[in-house]
C-alpha cells in the first residue's frame, strides 16, 4: 500500500501596501498637511469683494445726492463727495422744470409712456409666448425657439440701424412709433417666460381643465395667468429698465426734442454744457439724473416681493 503525498501549495504574497513607499509601516507615512482655503474663497475675502461691489454701487449714486443738492458755485469749488455751502436742492428741482418751457416734463412723460405700455404689452406677448412654447405642441416649436434664442444674444445696439432703416422705409423715422414698437419685442422675456411657466403653471392642472371643457385661450388667461403672476412682474421690470435706460435707439430715430425720452434730453444739456460752455445746463443734467432715477427705485420698491419670488421660481423643490 502506498502513502498518499499531499503536496502544500505556498500562500500567495501579500500585495504591498500602496502608502507604505518608504518601506516603513502606514503609521509611519507623514500625514500631508490639509491646504488652506484661498484667501479669495475666504468668508473675510468674500465679504471684502461684496463690501467692493456695494461700494462702487452706491458711490455714484451718493455723489449724484451730494451734487444735486448744491448750488451752481459749489458744485465746481467743492469737492464731490462734500456738501455744498448752501442747500440748493429746491431751487434746483424748481429750475429744472421750468427750464426750456418745461421740456424735463415732457421728456419724463415722454419715458413713461415708452416705458410703461411699452413694457406692459411686451409683457403680456413675452408671457403668452413663453407659455406657448412651454405647454403647447405646435410644428417646430424648438426650431422656432431657437430663434428667440438667437434673439437674447443679438445686442440692441445692433439693431439700432437696421431698425432705422426699416423704419424709414415705412415712414416712421422721427415719430413716436419709432421708438415704442421695437420696445414690444422681449426675446429674453420669452426665454424667462417658458422657464417660470414649467416651474409655476403644473401640467396636471392644465390637464384637469382641459377635461373640463376649457379651450387653450381660456385655460390660459383663468388658471395659468394667475399662476404667473410673479413671472409677469419679474419680465415687466426687466423691460421696462430695459426702456427706461434706453439711449442709442432715441438717439437714431428721433430728432424732434419734444419726443426724446429723458436720458436723451439729459445728454443734450450735457453736450451743451460741454461744447457751448453753458453750466446752468451741467446742473440741469445732475438734477434731471436725480429725479429720472426715483421712478425706478420707487417701482422696484413696489413690486420687490413679487420680484423676489419670481426670481427664485423653482430653486427649491
Amino acid at each position: 500500500m502506498t502513502k498518499s503525498t499531499t503536496l502544500s501549495v505556498p500562500a500567495p504574497a501579500a500585495a504591498p501596501d500602496c502608502d507604505n513607499r518608504g518601506g516603513g509601516t502606514a503609521k509611519d507615512t507623514p500625514r500631508r498637511p490639509r491646504k488652506r482655503p484661498s484667501a479669495l474663497l475666504s468668508k473675510a475675502g468674500v465679504t471684502a469683494m461684496l463690501g467692493l461691489a456695494t461700494l462702487y454701487t452706491l458711490l455714484p449714486m451718493l455723489w449724484l445726492v451730494l451734487s444735486s443738492t448744491k448750488s451752481r458755485q459749489d458744485l465746481f469749488a467743492t469737492n464731490g463727495f462734500a456738501p455744498g455751502h448752501h442747500f440748493a436742492l429746491l431751487g434746483n428741482l424748481g429750475h429744472l422744470f421750468k427750464a426750456d418751457h418745461g421740456i424735463y416734463v415732457r421728456w419724463m412723460a415722454n419715458t413713461v409712456l415708452y416705458a410703461g405700455a411699452g413694457a406692459l404689452l411686451a409683457t403680456v406677448f413675452s408671457v403668452a409666448a413663453g407659455y406657448a412654447f412651454d405647454k403647447l405642441a405646435f410644428p417646430a416649436k424648438e426650431k422656432l425657439f431657437a430663434f428667440v434664442l438667437l434673439g437674447v444674444m443679438v445686442p440692441g445696439t445692433a439693431m439700432a440701424i437696421p431698425l432705422y432703416l426699416i423704419a424709414a422705409k415705412v415712414g416712421l423715422v422721427n415719430t413716436f412709433w419709432a421708438v415704442f414698437v421695437p420696445g414690444l419685442v422681449f426675446p429674453f422675456g420669452v426665454y424667462l417666460a417658458r422657464v417660470l411657466s414649467a416651474a409655476y403653471v403644473p401640467n396636471e392642472v392644465l390637464e384637469a381643465a382641459r377635461m373640463d371643457g376649457a379651450g387653450e385661450f381660456k385655460a390660459f388667461c383663468r388658471i395659468a395667468f394667475p399662476m404667473l403672476a410673479p413671472a409677469f412682474v419679474t419680465i415687466f421690470l426687466f423691460q421696462f429698465t430695459q426702456i427706461w435706460n434706453s439711449f442709442f435707439l432715441p438717439l437714431v430715430m428721433l430728432s424732434n426734442q419734444k419726443l426724446y425720452p429723458v436720458n436723451l434730453g439729459l445728454y443734450v444739456w450735457y453736450s451743451s454744457a460741454l461744447s457751448q460752455g453753458h453750466p446752468q445746463d451741467y446742473l440741469l443734467a445732475v438734477v434731471g439724473s436725480l429725479v429720472s432715477v426715483a421712478p425706478l427705485v420707487v417701482l422696484f420698491l413696489m413690486l420687490q416681493r413679487y420680484w423676489k419670488s419670481g426670481m427664485t421660481a423653482g430653486a427649491v423643490k
